[in-house]
Parts: structure tokens; sequence; C-alpha cells
């Protein structure tokens, strides 16, 4: 059964840097729009697998003018509370280019 991500709000493992997504999905695509800490703003656009993987494309405008861009593949796990779990795998484009993993938390 697909996940629905519609209006699930998720932040960075931990507590985070105070940047907070809000979700948003019909059928098997999904967006959401974020900001706080150090991002002005950022969108993700991108779709839904079957098993609830998420396959999104990102932007982000920093405090400090910079423009990223990049693509990610989010796996869902759940916590021990039944909380879902996102373990990004993501890579940043252009002159700051990089690779990573982190995983964002479901919160509300």
């Amino acid at each position: 059964m697909m996940i629905n991500y519609d209006g699930r709000l998720f932040r960075k493992a931990g507590g985070g840097d105070g940047i907070v997504a809000r979700y948003r999905q019909d059928g098997d695509l999904v967006w959401a729009d974020f900001a706080g800490g150090h991002v002005r703003r950022g969108t993700i656009t991108g779709t839904c697998g079957p098993d609830g993987t998420l396959r999104l494309a990102y932007t982000m405008v920093f405090a400090s003018g910079e423009v990223i861009s990049g693509h990610t593949v989010n796996t869902p796990e759940q916590d021990t509370g039944g909380r879902l779990v996102l373990r990004e795998e993501w890579e940043r484009y252009g002159e700051h280019a990089m690779t990573g993993i982190s995983y964002l938390d479901e919160v509300g």
C-alpha cells in the first residue's frame, strides 16, 4: 500500500536546524515547501513509488543568497513510536557538488 504523505511534516533528525517541510501529495505526485534556519526558501517535487520511496528534485535559496539544486531518494522507515523516518540519499549539483545521507523525522 502506498504511503500517503499529504499534510505530513518532516524535519532533520534530532530536532534539526529549524527547517520544517510540509509535504503534499496527489496520487504518486509529491511536493513540499520548506524554510527556516539558513534556508530562505526551498522546494521539492517528485514521485512516490508503491513502497513509499520518494524520488525528488530540490532547490534551495540560502540566507547567503546561494542557490542550490539536486536530487534525493528518500526511503521510508518507521521509528519505535510508529512515526515515519525518511532516509535520504542526496546529491547536490554545481559549484558545491556533494553527496550524503540524511534522516528526516516526522513531526506533529
